[in-house]
């Protein structure tokens, strides 16, 4: 007989990424998901003989060892595999094509595998690559034997939502005002899951340990803690770089972005230089993109009035001088919203009973081990103030739970005087998207008890206690004084008059009441500055003195009025404004009056002018009218949508006159069925970022 050789391999690329759940992806690559079975056809130039053998070798990484797991030769056997490591046996035998049936464990490392075929016949052995393929995170886990992946997930509506959507929605704004932008995630577009692979080897840990790093990529909690450092660019030359300015100069405004896709194909074209700029939810909305790509889990979850605390004292303080001015003092900060990402697999780190949603968080705000990176943190620890556990939960816990402090700092002695402590307003509205609808989901019970009840303070002391060792960092709210011992003797809020659009005039009322029997004279400070949604401090655009009488247990309304001329200059594309009202009586501070305006855009409206379907050429339209009395002019469409178009469009639009309606038509050319979501992105010199998205059904 002539010695045994393999002629070709077929490797069923189509069945096997049907069943591997990655027929979506636009690569030819062969993509599979771990612990679940695969099929390979072998052709030979003659039938096996009983005394030959055929063994099987999987690699991956830099040096592939058999101690690190990353190298593993196996039989092909004639029997059947009953458990969590690589096996191969023979499925049918047609003369010279064996069919094998090859399974990887659910615990191996993801990534580029190489895998080779050894064949032992007349007393020599041969080697030949049978080819290369890649191993991602297996949600389905769809195994006869026990071992599931750490990152199953039962539910067939939450696994499709989770994993496989790839467009969504993120909540910004204000607890006032909350609104929502659509973000393509496009996990599935070209060349997303080989840049979402290099992420990894771009990481500090490869770069310092590349075999160790091969090797525990087969730990969604290692990978995901890897990516919360690689999104942002602050260490480690990764994805994208952080600005909060409200300048964004030899960069893009954070606002204009539409998704991940360009963000991530830019990086990799650039040669891996940072993406400028991006701001919580980019950075958010990019992590998604890469955790739901290599198979785990997640969602984008937005957390209004989220407190940064940088001394890890579980409270904010916040400091206003006499005037009414917000001032950037200290390094606490209380941002109007927060988004960070929720991925979903076992803690056996922890124990089963924090298994499930933990946070990651890509928005580099504070060194985690040296670097920045955050999470995961198991949402059900954060809830039960288990602030001593992995990773980042005094962070993360008071993100979500801290006190606001707020002092008057007056300049001139250099003192600050505690005017108030508010428990509850921090981390309000803690939302998702809900599975299968554009709807908002609101989560704040999975992180907190309701607040002000017996569970939530037990909750506060216990993380309190937990933290209490950490005594270099200052007292905790808790322990200090608490200022003022008796109620203030006034209230005070702002009331929105009116509509709150970019153009107009901002009205609001200022409105305070006397609570006592007494009659009392207030000496209201008044400022009004435009922000940027974490707190910066852009421009004052307005101020006012006024003193007001009150009768006993009378209200009045004193109104503001804030002109289009005052603020247009200094408005960014957060388009919000922060009004403030410092009220005194008889010279000591009573009440801190503070409010959050955002200015609606003019509408951004879109509508498909044909019936949607695969291949087929759909005319989409486009109006916006100027809403100004002044011309708009750089005005830019951008446009984009997976499964709708190529990359993104770019459309010019002419400038247009005081009040001129603009209507643009362009063309899309659909390559997937089903419902899709084209996201657009207008921006002039007097707009920013108006954003659109719109639902599409395509048709086969």
């Amino acid at each position: 007989l002539t010695a045994l050789e393999l002629q070709n391999v077929n490797w069923q690329v189509a069945g096997n990424r049907r069943e591997h759940h990655t027929d979506q992806f636009s690569t030819k690559d062969i993509v599979l998901r771990r612990g679940q079975m695969f099929h390979v056809i072998m052709n030979f130039n003659r039938t096996l003989d009983s005394e030959e053998g055929l063994n099987l070798t999987t690699e991956t990484g830099p040096n592939p060892s058999v101690s690190a797991r990353t190298k593993t030769t196996f039989p092909v056997s004639r029997g059947r595999n009953t458990g969590g490591s690589w096996a191969a046996e023979v499925r049918e035998n047609n003369g010279n094509a064996l069919t094998v049936a090859i399974s990887s464990p659910a615990s191996a490392p993801i990534g580029w595998y190489t895998m080779s075929l050894q064949i032992s016949s007349k007393g020599r052995v041969s080697s030949v690559k049978l080819g290369t393929f890649v191993l991602l995170f297996n949600p389905w886990s769809l195994t006869t034997y026990t071992p599931t992946d750490d990152v199953f997930m039962s539910n067939q509506a939450e696994r499709q939502e989770y994993v496989e959507e790839d467009s969504g929605n993120i909540f910004v704004g204000s607890i006032n005002r909350i609104g929502m932008v659509g973000w393509n995630f496009g996990q599935y577009e070209e060349d997303i899951l080989n840049i979402s692979l290099s992420i990894l080897d771009k990481s500090l840990n490869f770069r310092r340990d590349p075999i160790t790093d091969v090797a525990r990529r087969n730990d969604p909690k290692y990978v995901g803690r890897v990516l919360s450092a690689m999104i942002n660019s602050n260490d480690d030359n990764g994805v994208i770089a952080g600005n909060w300015s409200g300048s964004y100069t030899g960069g893009m405004d954070p606002r204009t972005w539409n998704g991940s896709v360009e963000i991530l194909k830019e990086w990799k074209k650039s040669g891996f230089r940072p993406v400028r700029f991006g701001q919580c939810w980019v950075f958010a909305g990019t992590l998604n993109t890469v955790l739901r790509c290599l198979g785990i889990p997640s969602r984008v979850i937005t957390n209004f009035n989220s407190a940064h605390d940088t001394d890890r004292n579980l409270s904010v303080d916040v400091y206003y001088d006499p005037m009414g001015n917000p001032l950037d003092k200290g390094s606490d900060s209380v941002w109007n919203f927060h988004v960070w990402n929720e991925a979903w697999f076992v803690r056996p780190d922890l124990g089963p009973s924090y298994n499930g949603w933990q946070v990651l968080d890509a928005t580099p705000q504070e060194r985690s081990q040296g670097v920045f990176q955050c999470g995961p943190a198991s949402v059900i620890a954060v809830r039960e103030g288990d602030v001593d556990l992995n990773f980042d939960m005094p962070f993360i816990y008071a993100e979500v739970n801290a006190d606001r402090i707020t002092w008057i700092y007056t300049a001139s002695n250099d003192s600050k005087k505690q005017n108030y402590v508010d428990t509850r307003s921090v981390g309000r509205y803690i939302s998702t998207k809900a599975v299968g609808s554009r709807s908002r989901m609101d989560v704040t019970d999975k992180y907190k008890y309701p607040e002000g009840s017996n569970e939530e303070r037990r909750v506060q002391q216990k993380a309190l206690s937990k933290l209490k060792p950490d005594a270099s960092f200052g007292p905790t709210s808790a322990q200090r004084s608490p200022g003022r011992e008796q109620a203030p003797s006034i209230s005070g809020r702002f009331k929105v008059n009116g509509v709150l659009a970019v153009g107009q005039e901002v009205n609001l009322a200022l409105l305070l009441k006397n609570l006592t029997r007494d009659r009392k004279t207030v000496a209201v400070n008044m400022t009004a500055w435009t922000i940027v949604y974490n707190g910066t401090l852009v421009h004052e655009v307005w101020k006012d003195s006024v003193t007001i009488s009150l009768d006993p247990e009378e209200e009045v309304q004193h109104p503001v009025k804030i002109t289009y001329a005052q603020y247009e200059k200094y408005l960014k594309a957060d388009n919000m404004i922060r009004t403030t009202a410092i009220c005194k009586v008889s010279d000591e501070v009573e009440v801190v009056v503070e409010r959050d305006v955002i200015l609606d855009n003019p509408t951004l409206t879109l509508e498909v002018l044909d019936r949607a379907q695969v291949r087929k050429p759909v005319n989409v339209q486009m109006l916006f009218s100027n809403p100004l009395d002044e011309p708009v002019k750089d005005c830019v469409l951008m446009v984009e949508g997976s499964g709708l178009l190529r990359g993104n469009l770019k459309i010019e639009v002419p400038a247009l006159r005081p009040k001129e309606r603009s209507r643009i038509r362009f063309e899309i050319l659909p390559t997937r069925s089903g419902t899709k979501q084209l996201v657009a992105d207008f921006s002039c010199n007097k707009f920013p970022a108006i954003k659109a998205m719109l639902s599409i059904d395509v048709n086969e």
